[in-house]
């Protein structure tokens, strides 16, 4: 393609862009306006299918810097995924299809939910280890069913966050050589130049870090071209940097820190369009010329998953068609699920019954942030990432969990992560994600409460709880026994668009009676019941076993009681009244039990005995004693 063609495409995008910003009186027209030159050529080396954008070995592309959506909305409307002009011009309006950060199962073509900055830099190194995974199992010396890439934009903000350190470290330690990252460096914040607040040597990060480095003008279309071409080639990550100018075309504000985020105005948008040779008058216009030459991505993507369906019939690979099948179609009716008759810490549980699903399901891979051992998480005899299914992420929680929710939108895997509950304030922004865009994460976090002991309140989870279950479309599993523990996993395995957490101790617990009447798998049940009782127990986790001797002590006193188990108080708000009332009964005092923050526990409760500090460092068994989770000290209270 000429270059003359290619700056004409390019200034579409630039002011498809602008128009969409100035429409809405809001938005970023920065960005998509300097990337638009890189944006072209890209498309040129991008294999996708706008046809069937699930499509398993298509490139994925990443938008790590997801406030650049009139970039984003532009090319997926050029390409052809079904966005129509009318949609551009519903830019950041209520119900449109493109709302003002990229949203995955929003928008056709979005890959992954981005916005908070660096996320998306994660999430690439999560599809290029995916992509590593599956080609592990389905490709053969002769034959590769799995070859794609992954490309990501970003820009400074995005390396800048802390987690593009981890992701990036990650992917260098595992010479991921399907991963491009173009950074647009236009050296433009938001409070004004780069200079204002980093000086570091990014080359040289990067190739600490074991990247391959290159660098080119970004908007010289040929030097773009040769970049991708090379990068493509190379046996490690590749970073671009691509030296930008912010809001490229568009007169006085051009390379300003004012373009980064404010609708340009009529004025500079009509004298950039009149600059580049545009009609002034036109807006949300693109020639035929333009459009058909965007549009060939229908056909030619269309044709590339046509060949590569046709590859996999024609070469041998009965073998990997099998392993493929496998991956992408579990069969959960084969897990051998482990029996529990002893009192054990239900993260003892929780990895036995992990190494049963990992047994019958191909798909199950996941690991630690450097704590399967104390998180019991290691699949035995499963091998080690990217041939097995133990990945060892290191102290990285933040970018662990951002690269397992792309594994998990990646297609055919059930991923899971893992680490200490309190260190779940780490991954927080990756969590919320997972809840926002319907991802099946299995988070694991042991060590629960105060019952952590010895290591003290900086390791004493004691908000957790009542922070995840105030999160919506997620579910926190705090399970009490080995029993409740695997309809966690029954349930979170049915739940194809929602994350799962299970929250785990670190001491043991008894194994319960069995349940009087409920379901576990609806978030709560009633598991000892006595006639005409007056008081109902409410309770998660160790806390469970705490309410059961309560209500032995209350009924020496000849008080009758109920106990109701609650290991998803997130599931049991959901279910219908007649439900409810019917494991916890009207007219009861309603007492919660748990060694935790626990406020929304008054949806549910009368009273709760919970956590007012952040615990004390002494063995377990004199914290629960100090903090007033003993039977003496509950019967005192609800006395």
């Amino acid at each position: 393609m000429s270059n003359q063609m290619r700056q004409k495409m390019a200034d579409t995008i630039r002011f498809l862009a602008a128009d969409m910003v100035q429409a809405a009186n809001s938005g970023h027209p920065g960005a998509p306006m300097g990337l638009a030159d890189i944006a072209v050529v890209l498309s040129e080396h991008l294999n996708h299918n706008p046809k069937n954008p699930s499509w398993l070995n298509r490139d994925r592309l990443v938008f790590s810097g997801g406030h650049g959506t009139g970039l984003i909305y532009s090319l997926y409307y050029l390409w052809g995924y079904g966005l129509e002009i009318d949609d551009l011009k519903n830019f950041r309006q209520l119900d449109s299809k493109t709302p003002g950060h990229p949203e995955y199962g929003h928008t056709k073509g979005v890959e992954i939910t981005t916005g908070p900055l660096g996320q998306g830099i994660a999430n690439a190194v999560g599809f290029a280890m995916a992509s590593k995974f599956m080609g592990a199992q389905v490709n053969s010396e002769t034959a590769s069913m799995i070859d794609h890439n992954v490309y990501c934009l970003c820009g400074d903000g995005d390396l800048e966050e802390g987690i593009s350190y981890e992701a990036c470290s990650i992917a260098g330690h595992n010479k991921l050589d399907n991963l491009i990252l173009i950074y647009d460096s236009n050296r433009i914040t938001i409070e004004g130049s780069t200079d204002l607040s980093i000086s570091e040597d990014i080359r040289g990060r990067f190739i600490s870090q074991g990247w391959d480095v290159l660098e080119c003008d970004g908007h010289n279309f040929d030097e773009i071209d040769s970049s991708i071409t090379t990068a493509k080639a190379n046996s490690k990550p590749t970073l671009i940097i691509a030296n930008t100018v912010i809001a490229k075309g568009a007169g006085e504000l051009e390379g300003s820190h004012h373009s980064h985020g404010a609708p340009l105005g009529e004025d500079i948008i009509k004298k950039a369009k009149e600059a580049a040779g545009f009609d002034p008058k036109k807006l949300f216009h693109v020639d035929e010329d333009v459009m058909v030459r965007f549009r060939c991505a229908i056909e030619e993507g269309d044709l590339k998953e046509r060949e590569w369906i046709h590859s996999q019939k024609t070469m041998p690979l009965m073998e990997q068609n099998e392993a493929l099948e496998a991956l992408q179609n579990p069969d959960f009716s084969r897990i051998q699920w482990p029996e529990f008759d002893k009192a054990d810490a239900t993260r003892s549980t929780n990895g036995k019954i992990m190494n049963a699903i990992a047994k019958a399901v191909p798909s199950f891979i996941g690991g630690s942030a450097d704590l399967s051992p104390s998180n019991k998480t290691d699949l035995k005899d499963m091998g080690v990432f990217p041939k097995g299914r133990n990945i060892y992420f290191g102290i990285r929680e933040h970018a662990m969990a951002s690269i397992v929710n792309a594994m998990g939108l990646y297609g055919g895997l059930l991923p899971f992560s893992a680490t200490f509950f309190v260190f779940s304030d780490y991954l927080k922004p990756s969590a919320r994600i997972a809840a926002l865009s319907g991802i099946q994460h299995f988070f694991v976090w042991t060590h629960d409460s105060i019952g952590v002991g010895e290591d003290g309140p900086t390791h004493q989870p004691i908000e957790h709880l009542s922070q995840f279950r105030a999160l919506p479309n997620f579910y926190v599993w705090r399970p009490a026994d080995g029993a409740e523990n695997i309809e966690a996993w029954k349930k979170a395995l049915e739940m194809k668009n929602s994350p799962s957490a299970f929250v785990c101790s670190r001491q043991n617990l008894s194994v319960l009676p069995q349940a009087v009447s409920g379901d576990a798998s609806k978030g709560g049940y009633l598991l000892a019941s006595d006639s005409d009782a007056v008081i109902t127990l409410m309770a998660s986790g160790s806390e469970v076993e705490l309410a059961l001797d309560v209500k032995t002590a209350l009924n020496e006193k000849g008080v009758s009681v109920n106990v109701v188990s609650v290991p998803c108080f997130d599931l049991l708000i959901e279910q219908d009244k007649s439900y409810i009332d019917s494991i916890i009964q009207e007219g009861t005092k309603k007492v919660a039990i748990e060694a935790a923050r626990g406020m929304e526990w008054y949806r549910l409760a009368d009273e709760v005995i919970g956590m007012d500090s952040f615990g004390a460092s002494a063995p377990a068994g004199e914290l629960f004693k100090k903090f007033g989770f003993s039977v003496d000290s509950v019967v005192e209270k609800i006395k």
